[in-house]
């Protein structure tokens, strides 16, 4: 029996056909578009910001501009500097809805307003047509490019919406998706707004209160002009109050990561691609390891490095040791010689892990590895109507759409036209995990704390090295890693664990990761519920009790934020715990 204790303090939105009642879904409404967005970014970033969102469009649409013209005006100086653009689209006016855009005709461009007309919600039934314009909307232009610009637009509302539905807020959402870029995954997205928090982006950004002159608004008539001054002043006021997004510094930039993203070597590697030199204050005992998502901000790998020694972090996909890709960074003073994998090896591929799902994969589905399996599960309205869509038409448009979203909810084919989630015990599974390990509570539960769990044979490969460095067994601190990756992968190395103190603040994840202590230890566990808790003179009491902390770990997949700064602390206050001893 364990001994244990227990310190309790698409690339194209689009919406489907309906044919019953409305139920809950993963994909949230029509965004409101007083909310901070990309209307109020930066004034210098024209040339490279990214598209608008269609709220944004609607706004000035609403004011009685053509879209067409908004639109050229929006793709010629971009939507950053809304008095720049106001000026443009006046200008345009001035000229002739003609001269400003070409084919398109005046009366055919005339403006709705947001209630009579909602963009953002595409007809599906154009998917099974010839016309691949976005969502199957009309227009009078001519102009490739507008086709072109609205698709892009479209394709990042929707990932806005989703971002927002889980919770984050739009405009972090917009700095994500400048940042990744549109076509990164919803799971790219949602990391790298995980990892902001982490390098402290939120706290540090600044933006100019612009002054908002009466100059670009003379044109309108009395209440136009006072409801659109009324706007940009809120707007901006809100920027300048902290609540938007700036992006002065480096942590606008994407972080340089390696491609492929294969660490400092991997099991097919005869020799380490790299020779690193430690500093001496960070050469282990007590080894640490520290885990973040991958693409975080340029910023936020700094941060971190700068707080570990400056030691450079290992990037790695997990798609090189099982079927689903996470895409990780690493800090840790283990060896990266003499590493040895988890044996056997994990299914590569999805036939692979799971067989009978092959018999129904279309050929036109090119997925062989699933995405970074996500908290968030998709509904069973949309499962239904893929399964009704597909029945009906085999366009490639619609084929196309089909495997965007099972790209983006990591959907699998159960039969013929039907693809379902995939069940918990499935990502346990790939994420190398026994079975039923996190079975007992709430579906919505095993799939969060899955979600936000290490690929246990990626750190099993690292962790290897102190198999033969510590053959009695290791005393273990580990901080926030959720159900206990780094633990299971010890156990699977065959090193014994003669004390763990796990500190973790999720009570499902301290359940789940006490039931399997208690199936499969006999050292001793400590429970503490919350992080702060763990103070230095806690910290020298522990290490009094247990003599010392071999491996200190910590980490998950961007939900601590706080443990970047508490774990170089708690190290330092181990160090100096056991040079006292």
């Amino acid at each position: 029996m364990a001994d244990r204790d227990s310190d309790g303090d698409d690339n194209v939105k689009f919406e489907w056909e309906s044919d019953g009642e409305p139920e809950p879904s993963s994909a949230p409404a029509f965004r409101n578009s007083d909310a901070p967005g990309p209307s109020t970014l930066d004034a210098n970033e024209r040339a490279n910001e990214e598209a608008p969102s269609t709220a944004l469009i609607e706004e000035y649409v609403a004011m009685g501009f053509p879209k067409e013209i908004v639109v050229k005006g929006m793709k010629e100086i971009g939507h950053s500097d809304p008095d720049a653009l106001l000026e443009l689209i006046l200008t345009y006016q001035a000229l002739g809805a003609d001269d400003a855009v070409g084919n398109c005709s005046t009366s055919g461009c005339a403006p709705q307003s947001v209630e009579e007309e909602d963009d953002d919600d595409l007809d599906f039934e154009h998917w099974d047509g010839d016309d691949d314009d976005v969502g199957g909307r009309e227009t009078n232009c001519d102009d490739p490019g507008d086709e072109d610009f609205l698709r892009e637009m479209s394709q990042k509302d929707k990932k806005i919406n989703l971002l927002v539905d889980m919770g984050f807020p739009e405009d972090e959402a917009n700095i994500a998706i400048k940042r990744c870029g549109v076509d990164a995954e919803l799971c790219v997205l949602v990391d790298s707004i995980s990892a902001s928090l982490v390098a402290g982006d939120f706290n540090s950004r600044n933006i100019s209160n612009h002054q908002v002159t009466d100059r670009c608004f003379d044109s309108f008539g009395g209440r136009k002009k006072a409801r659109l001054m009324e706007e940009s002043k809120k707007r901006r006021m809100q920027y300048a109050q902290g609540s938007g997004p700036s992006f002065a510094g480096s942590h606008d930039e994407p972080t340089r990561i390696p491609d492929p993203m294969v660490g400092f070597n991997l099991p097919s590697d005869r020799q380490p691609s790299v020779i690193r030199t430690l500093p001496e204050q960070a050469i282990g005992p007590p080894f640490f390891y520290f885990q973040n998502v991958a693409r975080a901000p340029r910023g936020a790998w700094t941060t971190i490095s700068k707080k570990f020694y400056d030691i450079q972090p290992e990037f790695v996909d997990s798609k090189y040791f099982c079927a689903a890709s996470r895409e990780s960074g690493y800090i840790h003073n283990l060896p990266i010689e003499n590493r040895e994998a988890l044996l056997p090896f994990p299914p590569k591929t999805v036939f692979d892990a799971f067989p009978h799902y092959k018999k129904w994969w279309p050929s036109w589905d090119p997925r062989r590895q699933l995405n970074c399996l996500q908290a968030s599960v998709a509904t069973a309205k949309l499962t239904d109507q893929i399964q009704r869509t597909l029945a009906r038409s085999g366009n490639p448009s619609v084929q196309k759409h089909v495997v965007d979203e099972c790209k983006t909810w990591d959907l699998v084919w159960v039969g013929k036209n039907k693809v379902a989630q995939l069940e918990p015990d499935e990502m346990e599974s790939l994420l190398g995990f026994p079975r039923d390990h996190t079975r007992g509570v709430v579906k919505s539960e095993r799939y969060k704390s899955l979600a936000n769990s290490f690929q246990v044979d990626t750190v099993a490969y690292h962790l290897s090295v102190l198999r033969d460095m510590f053959p009695n067994g290791v005393n273990v601190l580990s901080l926030s890693t959720g159900i206990g990756g780094g633990e299971v992968a010890l156990h699977r190395l065959g090193i014994r664990m003669r004390t763990v103190v796990s500190v973790e603040e999720g009570e499902t994840n301290r359940r789940i990761f006490e039931g399997w202590w208690d199936q499969t230890q006999t050292g001793k566990l400590v429970q503490i519920a919350n992080l702060k808790s763990l103070t230095n003179e806690r910290i020298a009491s522990l290490v009094g009790r247990f003599r010392r902390f071999d491996l200190v770990i910590g980490g998950s997949q961007g939900e601590q934020s706080a443990l970047l700064y508490d774990y170089p602390r708690i190290l330092d206050a181990i160090k100096s715990a056991m040079a006292r001893m």
